[in-house]
């Protein structure tokens, strides 16, 4: 069924370019211009977006081996991502039941145990309690009662979902909308990753409006992307989660050719955004290649930062990891010093509260839809949340 839905899109798409024409909203949006920089609305937005939806926290390319494990922060959650023997993935709190002490540091590594380094206290891939150092000294508890707090946390298309609070009841299917069954026309399953790093941004809103905005292509990135780059969008949704694609006019002799024949990779094309953080564009820099971005809320209502992943299918050799590394250095200075900087310009003049209202046209369909789920999920109490998703996909 996924690849009949990437059929479909691309048919749209085709009938798009045909016509010179795209999807329109019914009428221009206005947000206020403070839901970029209010103290109260940012800690809606942490507490009751970040601190309650999955949060895309790692790949499978991290994650390959039985053992391999990645210790992180998230809005302010110290958490590890762990593959454990029979090869599931698990989360728990990077927090000893001792004390509370960080079991490893932020990183990756590869270990069969959990070992605390202020007291020793052990723990195995499952997070159970299996060792206190001077048991005889320290007293009879049961070792049963005090494992490592686990996390919900779901594996899927080759991406890793964490919820950050340990009481989540969230329903993943419900919030994921089948868009993980799109996710997976992929196969991230066996990428490899070549290259990390982190880039500091504004207001994460204004970072995601941009992953949402071809608007501003062949303004904004003339000298990079170039001026005859498609300033048009197609908007497609799934619950909160949007896929962004220009008409295509390359994609029209496609409709002369059997469907069968179609190549998954020329359908894929675009940018998919996992709400609330995440962009996954597509490349060609060392062979096929995707940039995944994640994003997360800085200390304040202007900061945020982004760890961008780059993914390729497959592992390069010398002249394609050259290849990729000049790629992925020319989208460093694209987002750090065209979108970012653009961005904390715009996130300092808006601060000034001279302007009321910042505006979405009606061909800014993803920007619309972006900022309405903010406003439905901080609205939404946490027993209606799972109905909020489940009712976007009715």
């Amino acid at each position: 069924m996924s690849r009949e839905k990437l059929i479909e899109m691309t048919e749209h798409n085709i009938a798009h370019s045909k016509a010179g024409t795209i999807d329109m909203e019914p009428e221009v949006f206005k947000v206020p211009a403070e839901k970029y920089y209010d103290e109260e609305q940012y800690k809606a937005e942490v507490d009751k977006i970040f601190k309650r939806v999955p949060l895309l926290l790692a790949t499978t390319a991290e994650l390959p081996n039985p053992g391999d494990y990645k210790a992180m922060e998230a809005v302010g959650t110290p958490l590890i991502i762990t593959r454990d023997s029979d090869g599931d993935v698990r989360a728990f709190m990077n927090m000893c039941s001792h004390r509370g002490a960080a079991i490893v540091d932020e990183g990756c590594g590869n270990t069969k145990r959990f070992m605390c380094p202020y007291h020793a206290w052990t723990f195995n891939q499952k997070g159970d309690l299996i060792g206190i150092a001077s048991q005889q000294d320290f007293g009879d508890i049961d070792k049963s009662e005090y494992g490592l707090v686990p996390l919900p946390v779901e594996e899927r298309a080759g991406l890793i979902w964490v919820c950050v609070r340990p009481d989540s009841d969230i329903d993943f299917d419900a919030f994921l909308s089948g868009y993980d069954e799109l996710l997976a026309n992929f196969g991230f399953e066996t990428w490899h990753l070549h290259d990390q790093r982190r880039v500091e941004g504004p207001n994460w809103k204004v970072a995601y409006d941009g992953y949402l905005d071809l608007y501003h292509l062949p303004v904004l990135h003339s000298e990079t992307f170039g001026t005859e780059i498609s300033n048009q969008a197609l908007y497609y949704n799934w619950g909160p989660h949007q896929r962004v694609s220009s008409p295509s006019p390359f994609m029209v002799g496609l409709e002369d050719m059997p469907k069968d024949q179609w190549q998954t990779e020329w359908m894929l094309m675009g940018v998919w955004t996992v709400f609330p953080h995440i962009s996954i564009a597509s490349f060609d820099g060392g062979g096929r290649s995707v940039m995944l971005s994640q994003l997360f809320p800085g200390d304040t209502p202007g900061e945020s930062y982004t760890v961008q992943n780059y993914l390729m299918e497959n592992a390069p050799d010398e002249e394609q990891a050259k290849q990729a590394d000049e790629q992925f250095k020319l989208l460093e200075y694209v987002v750090e010093t065209e979108d970012y900087g653009t961005g904390l310009r715009l996130q300092k003049a808006l601060q000034t509260g001279v302007k009321d209202h910042v505006l979405f046209g009606r061909n800014e369909g993803g920007g619309q839809r972006f900022h309405g789920w903010v406003d439905k999920i901080i609205e939404t109490e946490d027993e209606d949340l799972n109905k909020l998703f489940a009712s976007s996909n009715s």
